[in-house]
């Protein structure tokens, strides 16, 4: 999980062309879920540490906040590289601001399995060679 986190936040920020596994994005949302938590844990430590849980809720809350400014961009390209990956554009996600239904199909795309072989955005991310050399830092021989 650590690895796929590694990869959309440091490998590819900002990076919105080609293509995104499942397993990409949902380790991403994931780690995001669990960074949450903490969040959410530090802040009460804090106001159990101070007496205040509402200064500690502030504080967590702040931070949090701070955090996903850092992460729109990482979230957003991983959003776009998954959408291609079904062989959708990225502005598909524009979608996903209509009521109920757009949040509901946007779910439903990122569940769904990627195209396979090539697409119009790239190589198919599954090609298990390429990713025990990227992810698992294995050399073929």
């Amino acid at each position: 999980m650590i690895e796929w986190y590694k990869k959309v936040v440091f490998k590819n920020y900002g990076n919105f062309s080609g293509r995104a596994r499942r397993s990409e994005y949902w380790y991403f949302m994931l780690a995001q879920f669990l960074i949450f938590i903490g969040f959410v844990m530090i802040g009460s430590l804090i106001g159990l540490i101070f007496d205040s849980p509402e200064n500690g809720f502030f504080i967590a809350y702040g931070l949090f906040v701070f955090y996903l400014l850092l992460m729109i961009i990482p979230y957003l390209a991983v959003v776009v590289r998954r959408l291609h990956d079904t062989g959708k554009s990225g502005w598909y996600y524009l979608v996903s601001f209509i009521p109920f239904v757009g949040g509901i199909w946007m779910l439903v795309l990122m569940c769904t399995e990627g195209d396979y072989g090539a697409n119009d955005y790239g190589a198919d991310p599954k090609n298990e060679f390429e990713e025990m050399n990227e992810i698992g830092n294995v050399e073929l021989q």
